[in-house]
């Protein structure tokens, strides 16, 4: 039986154990997502004094370590409002996947789209170190859709794209996974390795995502064929059409290299993250086989062979995180120190700032993990 909670007694973070609804049928938050500000003070606008859940009202069970870690991240950064705004980002697509269920929003994933790519246009700096360096402890397919969407930008914006595909690219980039949703959780978090009939069924999610895409959501195709196709390869050799070369979508091209690169710097359940230069590295070694050897370019020239947030050695023993690239000399970046090479350490943001491509002395012996600061 559901109970009745005032409105005046919701706060921002808390959550439902339960799914919570305005009326009978309207869902107000689903189960286990936060409460925004936002959706509290949209209850006081439309003079709505009660909502309805069988569960209960909880407090954030790990509110504590979160805000620690908050603060760490936030530690990593100058703009601190941009790395504020990208985790709004997550949390935002995270409530729209919470949404399939019952009564999913377009509009929502069109919003979020415009403030990715303005965010991007603005903060893209910003944007990559937070994907390479922090830490957000969030809803990880949420994660993962917006850094592949952000990844997405930086590509098409080196190849040039006008504003509006830009937008469908964003888009589209955002939905590449939505079908996942319909795979059994238990297929999808396996640790080991699937069985024939689990990767069939894993295989079918393109198909799922454009269903999900064009019919639920009522996008055009035009968002649609880049979440149907970005698991396509370039060698013909992939799903679920065996596509060949420029038979895939340009822009499906283009969201498959950001969703490979972001797949290997993201904790999984069945693979430890790689840092960026390892990701990059493996991407570059692709030789025509999956990737379209353009786009790969094009997505060197935005990332650099280290990306910004990535920690490295320099051949004097110090150690530096990168902070900016080069695009026509991606081996020497600009960095900023952490540790000197008589071992003085700094705080982020303390350090020397190197150009690397003036420093000709100094230069990158390899790429480390952040556990070997520690």
């Amino acid at each position: 039986m559901k109970k009745r909670y005032a409105v005046s007694d919701l706060v921002e973070g808390y959550y439902f154990t339960s799914d919570a609804y305005l009326d009978s049928e309207n869902i107000f938050v689903p189960e286990g997502v936060p409460i925004r500000a936002r959706d509290i003070e949209n209850l006081k606008r439309w003079d709505i004094s009660h909502v309805y859940s069988e569960g209960t009202l909880t407090a954030p069970k790990t509110e504590a370590p979160l805000d620690e870690t908050d603060e760490q991240n936030k530690k990593l950064f100058q703009d601190v409002d941009a790395y504020s705004a990208y985790k709004k980002s997550i949390m935002d697509f995270s409530l729209f996947l919470a949404s399939l269920q019952e009564k999913p929003e377009k509009h929502a994933v069109d919003d979020l789209s415009e403030k990715i790519l303005t965010l991007a246009q603005t903060q893209e700096i910003t944007l990559v170190s937070a994907i390479i360096s922090a830490n957000i402890e969030h809803d990880q397919n949420a994660q993962s859709a917006v850094n592949t969407a952000i990844f997405s930008f930086l590509i098409g914006k080196v190849m040039a794209l006008p504003n509006y595909r830009l937008k469908t690219l964003i888009t589209g980039a955002l939905l590449h996974d939505i079908g996942m949703q319909k795979i059994p959780e238990a297929i999808v978090k396996k640790n080991g390795n699937l069985t024939p009939a689990e990767l069939q069924q894993i295989k079918t999610h393109p198909l799922l995502s454009y269903q999900l895409v064009t019919r639920t959501l009522g996008y055009p195709d035009e968002v649609g064929v880049i979440v149907l196709q970005h698991h396509e390869r370039w060698d013909g050799e992939g799903y679920p059409r065996k596509l060949k070369g420029a038979e895939i979508d340009i822009l499906a091209r283009i969201v498959s290299v950001a969703d490979a690169f972001e797949a290997m710097i993201s904790e999984k359940p069945y693979r430890n993250s790689m840092i960026g230069y390892q990701a990059m590295k493996h991407l570059m070694s692709d030789n025509g086989r999956r990737f379209d050897p353009d786009v790969l370019k094009a997505f060197l020239q935005s990332m650099g062979v280290y990306p910004v947030g990535s920690l490295v050695l320099l051949n004097n023993s110090a150690i530096a995180r990168v902070v900016e690239n080069h695009a026509q000399a991606p081996l020497r970046p600009k960095i900023r120190l952490l540790v000197d090479a008589t071992g003085t350490v700094f705080q982020e943001h303390e350090g020397s700032m190197i150009d690397l491509l003036k420093e000709k002395a100094l230069f990158i012996v390899r790429a480390i993990s952040p556990q070997e600061l520690k």
